[in-house]
């Protein structure tokens, strides 16, 4: 592999353009090709990788003969049938947006495409990169003695606007539990350490959407709900998510709790989101709490102002990319996060989006 490594890049709107903006970052890094049939997202990722040559289909992409990687950042309903395609023509390491797909009949297809793949495929699982995540994933098992507890709320802003409004409907998603939620489910996996049986839900479209209407169809997604889930060996998380809950000072609260004690992570939102008449924004922080008679004490994991101007997610895109490079030059022997992993993240989704439906618990 040449020194610098050179990305083709598939799919260039707002999660394309926040990857182009940190590859950019990173030394000994170029993106070489691009395709983006959208021509106002083709012309925005034009300015930010004007040494990219823009290609009119994946075909040519995959015919640009420098590429030593390949990143997918195109609507969740196309990542199945570009992988597909991907390995047919050009199998090269390959990061993949997450969700890895969007429908339950794929992950036959795509279980047997990884297990032939000549080459890594990296799942993007962006949160388990931000500062406090990381900070707390790192230290949940000395602290808490073993998680058996664990609880993940996110307030947020509603889904923000896409290319086609393709983000509104569970049929391009696979679901809000699978679209935004796959990262949390993700890291519920990674924190228990084992493997999820059972998953309830109940989510509702209370607010969100309801009044826009798209070639004469109504939103569907839902924008709040509850999810728990029960892992093997007795352990159980809860995901609470809202997303119409603009105001809060931290987007996402991570609470880890075993029988040595707690450790909580919190992280704010998009800076760019953040008013201007409230000061700084908030600075995210880790809470670690051992049991009485220890005191609990606050640590923050700040991040750079580079890394925040770079993209919505506190920084955790920079780091991953740059695991991604320590992969793809040997310096790490394999994908941070599988194929497995990122199929698990959508059954879980799949599961809690049926649950929701149906009023009953899913057995995985």
């Amino acid at each position: 592999m040449s020194q610098t490594i050179r990305y083709g890049i598939i799919g260039c709107g707002m999660m394309g353009q926040e990857h182009l903006q940190n590859i950019a970052l990173l030394e000994q890094t170029e993106v070489a090709a691009i395709f983006e049939p959208n021509a106002d997202m083709r012309a925005k990722a034009a300015r930010l990788a004007p040494q990219a040559k823009l290609t009119g289909s994946m075909d040519e992409l995959l015919a640009h003969s420098t590429l030593d990687c390949l990143l997918i950042a195109s609507p969740n309903y196309c990542h199945a049938s570009q992988i597909a395609h991907i390995a047919q023509s050009r199998p090269l390491p390959l990061l993949v947006e997450k969700p890895l797909l969007t429908a339950p009949e794929d992950i036959p297809r795509i279980k047997n495409i990884a297990a032939h793949y000549p080459a890594p495929i990296w799942v993007a699982m962006e949160y388990r990169y931000m500062p406090p995540i990381a900070t707390l994933l790192e230290r949940a098992p000395d602290v808490t003695g073993g998680v058996q507890m664990l609880t993940i709320r996110e307030h947020r802003f509603p889904f923000l606007e896409k290319v086609d409004n393709w983000n509104r409907f569970n049929s391009k998603t696979g679901g809000t539990f699978v679209e935004k939620c796959c990262h949390f489910f993700d890291l519920m996996r990674l924190v228990i350490g084992r493997r999820p049986v059972r998953v309830m839900a109940s989510a509702a479209q209370s607010v969100n959407h309801l009044s826009e209407r798209y070639s004469g169809a109504t939103p569907d997604i839902i924008d709040n709900g509850y999810v728990i889930v029960d892992f093997d060996g007795g352990a159980r998380a809860m995901l609470e998510l809202c997303m119409f809950a603009e105001g809060a000072r931290y987007q996402e609260t991570i609470s880890a709790v075993g029988p040595d004690g707690k450790i909580e992570a919190f992280v704010p939102g998009p800076t760019r989101f953040w008013p201007d008449d409230l000061g700084p924004p908030p600075v995210p922080l880790v809470e670690v709490s051992p049991r009485h008679p220890k005191r609990p004490r606050t640590l923050e994991a700040p991040v750079a102002d580079n890394l925040l101007a770079a993209g919505d997610h506190n920084g955790s895109t920079f780091f991953q990319h740059a695991r991604f490079l320590d992969m793809l030059r040997g310096l790490r022997p394999a994908a941070d996060v599988s194929v497995e992993d990122g199929l698990w993240s959508v059954r879980m989704g799949f599961a809690a989006q049926q649950s929701a439906l149906s009023g009953q618990a899913v057995e995985l």
